[in-house]
């Protein structure tokens, strides 16, 4: 089978080189940018364009793009041969009904870095198709990649994606703003990965809820007062720090 990957950013780099490796043929690397189109067509070894109108012939048209990118793209190109499906955790199906009814999504439920290698067997796909037929073949193709794969509806899976901003994005942010004061006191981020590394491992065991811990838990005024009056000059800091020492207070308080 032969792909077309539309994008050639952390997502498209790492399902294009599992995808050759599972057996499929990348022909060509679509990116707006022509530096990363060449880059990862070369790093697949297969062509690439700068431009929707010069598309090659593909059994799949995998759209990897940015979610407010897609729309655009896709009313760029003149013809939609083949399947087309997207990677994305909040866009429908609807986003390609103008164009074509041979389309699915297969979303990978996972961080991805350009730098970093990642095995994606144990991580879970989600897919969708309006035709029960299409559905069968991109499982297929998901299980290629992955054992674990789910079909799930669009509203739901917007549900998902809200969670996973939630646990993955908003996470490392404040792993962002704690690396930030560690080292406005010449202190090292790794002091904390130990903390970081049993506060991850203990929600494989444990509700996140059971997993609390705390000041804010407790509301021990005295510490949150401390490190509120030590945020007095960082406004921003100190709201966020607030409010969510307000959210896990209200959401662990007995009733």
């Amino acid at each position: 089978m032969r792909i077309c990957l539309l994008g050639a950013g952390n997502v498209a780099v790492h399902l294009g080189k599992q995808l050759q490796a599972a057996g499929y043929t990348l022909v060509q690397v679509y990116s707006r940018t022509e530096s990363s189109a060449r880059s990862l067509a070369q790093a697949l070894g297969c062509a690439w364009t700068n431009s929707l109108q010069s598309l090659g012939m593909a059994d799949y048209y995998l759209c990897a793009l940015k979610d407010d990118a897609l729309p655009g793209a896709l009313k760029q190109i003149p013809s939609f041969p083949g399947i087309w499906l997207h990677t994305s955790g909040s866009l429908g199906l609807e986003v390609f009904e103008p164009y074509t009814r041979k389309c699915g999504v297969l979303y990978p439920l996972q961080t991805f870095s350009r730098q970093r290698e990642l095995n994606l067997n144990k991580v879970p796909f989600f897919i969708e198709s309006l035709s029960p037929e299409l559905l069968v073949e991109i499982h297929s193709m998901a299980e290629k990649l992955s054992e674990r794969v789910y079909e799930l509806d669009t509203a739901r899976r917007s549900y998902l994606h809200l969670a996973a901003v939630f646990a993955c994005n908003f996470s490392n942010h404040l792993y962002t703003l704690a690396a930030e004061i560690l080292q406005e006191q010449g202190l090292s981020f790794e002091l904390l990965l130990p903390l970081i590394d049993e506060t991850a491992g203990k929600v494989h065991e444990q509700s996140p809820k059971e997993a609390q811990t705390g000041p804010a838990l407790r509301m021990d005024r005295n510490i949150t007062d401390k490190h509120l009056a030590m945020l007095q000059s960082e406004p921003e800091r100190a709201e966020l720090y607030s409010l969510l020492s307000e959210s896990i207070f209200k959401s662990n308080k007995q009733v």
